[in-house]
């Protein structure tokens, strides 16, 4: 597909992103500035979205910023070893079993919550509920600031609930 002087807004629609966001990966050099026309308009060729389209599947899998820009740098060298690729692939995918296994034990405190809800106190009212008082609990002072999300569930010093570690 011939992709040449595409307006940022046309390659956005082609790559199901958006304009700010095409403008961002400029600003952090994940993608190189686009030529402009006199009128100042940016155009975009197929080598950019090409790399746009690499980004942003790099991207949609979850990876950070700076394993993109390390990949991107492995998508234009082509003489580099595949095993970088690899290695930055396999710290991901470690990185999403421990989220993963943060998101289990959430679950399961989740599950307590509701289960100790349901066994004690759901047909009262939220002054005698079990999660309120568990979540308004002295939380463990490792948990990071409010509104610990993962955190707050793990930090909660009740029976029955285990601590959730977060990175």
């Amino acid at each position: 597909m011939e992709t040449q002087n595409l307006s940022i807004g046309a390659l956005a629609k082609q790559v199901h992103c958006t304009v700010p966001t095409i403008r961002y990966y400029e600003e952090i050099g994940l993608l190189p500035h686009a030529t402009r026309a006199t009128n100042g308009r940016r155009y975009y060729g197929d080598a950019d979205h090409k790399r746009l389209l690499f980004i942003k599947r790099c991207r949609d899998f979850g990876f950070p910023i700076d394993q993109v820009r390390n990949l991107v740098s492995l998508f234009e060298n082509g003489d580099r070893a595949c095993s970088e690729v690899r290695d930055l692939a396999q710290e991901h995918l470690n990185t999403v079993r421990a989220k993963i296994a943060e998101f289990r034990q959430l679950e399961a405190n989740l599950e307590i919550f509701v289960e100790s809800c349901n066994a004690a106190c759901c047909s009262g009212t939220a002054s005698d509920c079990t999660i309120i008082e568990s979540l308004s609990s002295i939380a463990n002072p490792t948990s990071k600031g409010c509104g610990g999300g993962a955190a707050m569930a793990g930090a909660v010093d009740s029976p029955g609930f285990v601590n959730v570690k977060r990175g």
